[in-house]
């Protein structure tokens, strides 16, 4: 990718966990506002965040954003860096339930093999704030996971919509 200047941008995609949208914490704002301090825009989005510039300027940005974010509380970081924000990804959309359930196990402190009904029950509350079932599949995949049928993925989340 390319300036209007001619010199070379770099695009950096990012990832801070844990990360509910609408709400993203004070570990997400550390890392968009390292970004600003760089003079650099970001694009907040549900999967992943963007922004573009000089390599220098990204190098830095991203270095500052470690820092700042581990220090606000982030979980986690991915980062992906590329010449084109269009062709980077941080997964594919099938694996935002796979992190979201990784997020759930490193919340609740145990394997999902192990959760207790009430824990199962507290971790579709989570899912479904993050927006987990909306993706195709995932009241099956959860089914699967948790060892109970859909009917139990269903009655959990009606159960949400009562209290």
């Amino acid at each position: 990718m390319a300036s209007g200047s001619g010199k070379t941008e770099l695009a950096a995609e990012f990832l801070v966990e844990p990360f509910t949208e609408g709400a993203p914490g004070e570990h997400v704002q550390a890392a968009v506002d390292a970004f600003g301090e760089h003079g650099l825009e970001v694009e907040l989005g549900p999967f992943a965040s963007v922004s573009a510039g000089a390599p220098e300027e990204i190098a830095a940005a991203v270095a500052d954003m470690i820092r700042k974010s581990m220090a606000a509380g982030a979980t986690s970081i991915r980062i992906h860096i590329g010449s084109d924000p269009d062709k980077l990804n941080v997964g594919p959309l099938h694996d935002a339930l796979a992190s979201m359930i990784r997020a759930a196990e490193r919340d609740i402190g145990s394997s999902s093999v192990e959760w207790t009904r009430a824990e199962k029950q507290r971790v579709v509350r989570m899912l479904d704030e993050q927006g987990a079932f909306l993706l195709r599949g995932a009241v099956d995949d959860m089914a699967r996971i948790m060892g109970v049928s859909r009917i139990t993925i269903y009655n959990y989340l009606n159960a949400i919509d009562r209290s």
